[in-house]
């Protein structure tokens, strides 16, 4: 059978071919709706491609790979040598290490015992003294005595005494005291004053303004710095006054006793000791009273018997008084003092004041406000508490007053020995120490204290302590008797300041009594 081939229908290989074959080409002789003859036609190979195939060729190429690896592993004593050493050619500059160790502690254990110590026999006297040692003995016996005889009668070491104390080289404030309700009346301190043990301080409250503040109510106030737990706004005992109190001074003997002037001319005597009813004795406002302010009081001790004391107080009213405590509270006059017209200089001007006292007073003159501070020299008498000095050995007296001046005076002449201006304003107060003779301190009213040293300077202060801040005055100090190393100041702004003098200030050198003694000389002549 003749096979015809039908290029131009089955050139498409594909679905068109396979589409032809199933109608049995119908569509390509016949013409449309008619089907065509039969006839043998050779048509295009059909292929699929095979999945096994592909599943084969993985798993051929898996067996390769692995075939491989088991290979390179079975042979790699051959191939790693040269691996590494292409590696090594590729790294970088070696790396430098260092190996250090851990210093570790040495331990060691020792122990330290004492022993028992044996027993040390005593020697006699006799092994020791042979008769060489008493034969040096004799021979030298008469040169010690004599240089010792040399020694006693020396006075190379008079004045001197031994501090183991340590040196402080500056003055420091050590407390500030004050009783607010005084100060929020703006009550000045009048005075200060320290007790016979030299642990309590007091002070007054009034004020020193002019005016009449005999009708202000004032205090006195008393603290013990030797208290635990010192309170410097409290103070260990207070005592209200009906008028300005203008000064004080402790006891001699008795550490809770003080005496007052007032700004009434009233004398009082408190027991601080007792707050609740402190008031001793007073004199009460008579003729016999002081009819100015007082401005300074003292104890005196009574010329037979030296245990019980007197009231020595001055006023402006040019009086000066003695007074005994007697029965009934009640200060007794028992001598009175007045300047009297012939002992004054001719060019003075006198004030005549009518006496109303039983006392014979003569004409006499208001004192006027200033300080005088004697000489601690010379030998003492009466109480230990109470220095009494002989008049005539004596000689040496400071005064400072409202021209800002200090004056050196001696008694054997009535000009200064010398004259200082500390301030050009008021000097309130002025004293010496009570250890070191060539040593005085003032308070100025400009706020300062100064601290004089004659054996350095007699013309400018060696210390100058700044009190008050605004330049208030300074109105009285007091060296503390016991504790030579403390010094209290009061000031306008109701505080007293304890200060702690430096070893300077408190150790006396030798023949500083000669030396003061020789420089009044000096400056006399």
């Amino acid at each position: 059978m003749a096979t015809r081939a039908q290029p131009a229908l089955f050139r498409r290989a594909g679905s068109a071919g396979a589409e032809a074959l199933a109608t049995g080409g119908a569509a390509s002789a016949g013409g449309p709706g008619r089907p065509g003859p039969l006839q043998d036609e050779t048509l295009g190979v059909a292929s699929v491609p095979s999945q096994w195939r592909g599943v084969q060729g993985i798993r051929r190429e898996t067996m390769v790979d692995t075939g491989m690896s088991w290979r390179l592993l079975k042979n790699m004593d051959v191939w790693l040598p040269a691996v590494l050493a292409k590696l090594k050619s590729c790294q970088t500059a070696s790396i430098a290490t260092a190996e250090a160790s851990v210093q570790t502690r040495k331990h060691a254990d020792a122990e330290v015992q004492t022993e028992v110590p044996a027993p040390v026999s005593a020697r006699t006297v006799a092994q020791h003294d042979s008769p060489r040692l008493a034969a040096f003995l004799r021979r030298v016996e008469a040169m010690v005595i004599r240089e010792l005889n040399k020694n006693w009668q020396s006075h190379a070491f008079d004045g001197f005494e031994v501090n183991w104390t340590e040196q402080q080289p500056t003055v420091m404030c050590l407390h500030t005291l004050g009783y607010p309700p005084a100060q929020g009346q703006g009550l000045h301190v009048t005075s200060v004053s320290w007790n016979t043990t030299g642990s309590v301080v007091a002070c007054a409250y009034g004020r020193l303004d002019d005016g009449d503040w005999s009708t202000l109510k004032s205090f006195v106030c008393a603290w013990n710095l030797d208290r635990r737990g010192l309170n410097p706004q409290q103070p260990s005992a207070v005592v209200e006054v009906p008028s300005a109190v203008m000064c004080l001074a402790f006891h001699p003997t008795q550490p809770s006793h003080v005496a007052g002037g007032l700004y009434s001319g009233e004398v009082l005597v408190w027991d601080v000791s007792h707050p609740e009813d402190p008031l001793l004795w007073r004199t009460g406002l008579t003729d016999d009273t002081h009819t100015d302010p007082v401005y300074q009081v003292v104890w005196l001790p009574e010329p037979r018997h030296s245990h019980r004391f007197q009231v020595l107080s001055v006023a402006t009213d040019g009086k000066v008084l003695l007074w005994q405590g007697g029965g009934a509270g009640q200060l007794q006059l028992t001598e009175g003092f007045a300047l009297v017209v012939q002992q004054l200089p001719r060019n003075t001007k006198l004030k005549k004041v009518a006496s109303r006292s039983s006392v014979p007073w003569q004409q006499k003159r208001p004192l006027s406000r200033g300080c005088l501070a004697l000489c601690p020299c010379g030998p003492r008498h009466g109480s230990p508490s109470v220095p009494m000095v002989v008049p005539s050995t004596l000689n040496l007296f400071l005064s400072a007053g409202t021209d800002g001046h200090i004056h050196l005076y001696s008694m054997l002449q009535a000009q200064p020995l010398a004259s200082l201006q500390l301030s050009h304003k008021y000097l309130f107060a002025v004293r010496w120490s009570p250890v070191r003779p060539l040593v005085f301190a003032a308070a100025s009213g400009e706020g300062d204290v100064q601290l004089f040293d004659l054996q350095k300077s007699s013309q400018k202060p060696t210390v100058s302590i700044k009190q008050t801040q605004d330049d208030s005055p300074v109105y009285c100090l007091e060296f503390n008797r016991q504790q030579t190393q403390l010094l209290a100041a009061g000031d306008a702004k109701g505080t007293v300041k304890v200060w702690q003098l430096s070893t300077e200030f408190t150790e006396q050198g030798p023949r500083e009594t000669e030396d003061l003694e020789q420089l009044a000389a000096e400056v006399a002549n």
